[in-house]
């Protein structure tokens, strides 16, 4: 990721810094989360100090936003005894997408346990609900980019840090880009948007996880071997 430029509030545009939490047990075993309140394991928290120490050479942060999830909360927390000065503000708006009746479920059982709730968490329609008291894909879309237009609101011309879930970070790219991203979000990967003053969104960087060099990543969140870090994927 090349290092944000300078900027003040004289400037169009906010910077939100937005990030993946760190590997649960849950993320390792191929387990589904959703709303699942699932805590950082060691790997996790290794990632997140990773991450803090990286983020803590970032100039002029001036806010940092969490989920209020444990597994959010936590990589924030860490940020913040990193780089000092700051609380976390929670905001339950920035949670996972609710996915129903296969959360807590094994993915690979998932289509067998529940095979309604399956078909509607695999589904591509954007209105499709999730048995279960599950959410759809437009609905997480409206929650999740509320929220950073707050923050932007909140902190016009400033730069702010979000950490937050694999399927909110899915939203707000489809609202910078009008389509979805069919890559992973890796486990505390560093997402740059741009958004001015009149709601304009830019991708400036994306998937970026160099710090990972030594704690290394799954490829998904439904568990898979550790990978050794490697060049930040780029727009798809």
């Amino acid at each position: 990721m090349s290092q944000p430029t300078s900027f003040s509030l004289d400037q169009p545009y906010t910077e939100i810094i937005v990030v993946r939490h760190g590997e649960t047990a849950w993320n390792a075993t191929g387990r589904i989360q959703g709303h699942m309140d699932v805590e950082l394991n060691e790997v996790g928290r290794q990632q997140a100090a990773s991450l803090a120490e990286r983020l803590s050479r970032v100039p002029e942060i001036s806010a940092i936003y969490s989920s209020d999830l444990k597994r959010a909360l936590e990589t924030a927390e860490t940020i913040v005894a990193t780089c000092g000065k700051f609380e976390v503000i929670e905001d339950p708006d920035l949670r996972e997408r609710h996915l129903g009746d296969v959360q807590g479920l094994l993915f690979r059982e998932a289509a067998k346990v529940c095979p309604q709730a399956y078909r509607a968490f695999s589904s591509r329609r954007t209105d499709q609900v999730i048995p279960g008291g599950g959410e759809s894909l437009d609905q997480l879309y409206h929650r999740a980019t509320s929220s950073l237009q707050r923050i932007c609101q909140k902190h016009t011309g400033k730069r702010v840090v979000v950490v937050t879930h694999g399927g909110v970070i899915r939203a707000l790219y489809r609202r910078a880009c009008s389509r979805r991203f069919r890559g992973s979000i890796l486990n505390t990967s560093v997402n740059i948007f741009q958004i001015s003053g009149d709601d304009v969104w830019t991708i400036k960087a994306w998937g970026d996880i160099d710090h990972l060099n030594q704690t290394g990543h799954s490829m998904s969140g439904f568990g898979v071997s550790k990978t050794p870090s490697v060049v930040s994927p780029v727009l798809t």
